[in-house]
């Protein structure tokens, strides 16, 4: 198994199946995967037919590769995945979190400080960054529950 693989399921247990609530913006989704985005990757159908192996693909393309999240640590990599795949800004995020310029664009200098760094205390101050991101956005009193217990969660995940 890969660090990937070790991570996609507990990203699955965050997102859960077929939704589509009219207060998210995001619209309808099935395994966390909105409408517009499996459509970008080619997906025609109906989006309660999403099969998961389309979501694993798109998760390790769109959220996995592109945040090159086989170089950092495994708990850190989980808290970047799923904060990618559930919304905001990961890379600015991870890049506060250790200490380097926020360009947005995980690249050598943000791999080398996140490698240098405690990654409890990496983990710690993402999940505290991505908290006060998403107490700022209109739809917290809607899904601020629901945010806020899948944090919790990834943070004791990342206590194991």
């Amino acid at each position: 198994m890969t660090a990937f693989d070790d991570a996609f399921a507990p990203l699955m247990a965050n997102e859960g199946g077929y939704v589509n609530n009219p207060a998210d913006p995001g619209g309808e989704t099935r395994w966390g995967v909105t409408a517009r985005v499996a459509r970008q990757h080619g997906y025609t159908g109906p989006m309660r037919n999403l099969p998961l192996s389309f979501a694993r693909a798109i998760a390790k393309a769109e959220y996995w590769d592109k945040y090159q999240l086989d170089e950092i640590p495994a708990q850190i990599a989980f808290q970047v995945l799923d904060a990618a795949y559930n919304g905001g800004h990961p890379a600015q995020w991870l890049q506060r979190a250790v200490g380097v310029a926020e360009d947005g664009v995980i690249g050598p200098a943000t791999l080398a400080a996140v490698k240098a760094a405690d990654p409890d205390d990496v983990c710690l101050r993402f999940d505290a960054y991505r908290l006060q991101y998403l107490t700022d956005l209109s739809t917290w009193p809607t899904f601020g529950r629901g945010w806020a217990r899948r944090i919790a969660a990834n943070l004791l995940r990342a206590a194991q």
